[in-house]
């Protein structure tokens, strides 16, 4: 009997890298997603963007939407791939009763983190976040130029 390779060679998928420029996050949930056969595969070859995606609270449900997944070149002939399609978030619904609670509450939103893979399944990271004002974007940007400063002067002070 052969054993399954576990995909733990690159867990990280993809990264919503705007999500913590524009965001205070407040929690953080690990949730599943519904994909289609050819979705896995294009995830598979990391052909996914993240960076406009948002999550919605329908009917006591939850989804992700604009997380473009674009579909390989070789998918199958009777498949007909939507790259934009809106995807289920699987979540306790004690945990979506709670989110739909603080979301309702003024500033608070659920932004995607990021996709990674956790036993062979795809995982979807996402946050109770609230939005930034443009001066904490400032502050954002100060702070991470001084830490590249910083690092380059370590850098040219150990040679």
């Amino acid at each position: 009997m052969a054993n399954k390779k576990q995909d733990n060679t690159n867990p990280r998928i993809a990264d919503n890298k705007k999500a913590a420029y524009n965001y205070f996050f407040e929690e953080r949930y690990e949730a599943g997603m519904v994909l289609e056969g050819w979705e896995v595969k294009a995830l598979r070859e990391g052909k996914v963007q993240l960076t406009d995606g948002y999550v919605l609270i329908r009917d006591g449900e939850m989804f992700i939407v604009g997380c473009q997944i674009n579909p390989l070149k070789s998918a199958s002939t009777h498949v007909n791939p939507d790259a934009i399609r809106t995807k289920k978030l699987l979540l306790h619904k004690e945990e979506i009763r709670r989110l739909t609670g603080k979301v309702e509450q003024k500033g608070y939103t659920l932004v995607p983190l990021n996709l990674h893979w956790k036993a062979g399944k795809v995982k979807c990271d996402i946050a109770l976040a609230k939005g930034k004002a443009e001066h904490d974007k400032r502050d954002t940007i100060k702070d991470r130029e001084g830490k590249r400063e910083v690092e380059r002067a370590l850098k040219t002070h150990n040679r």
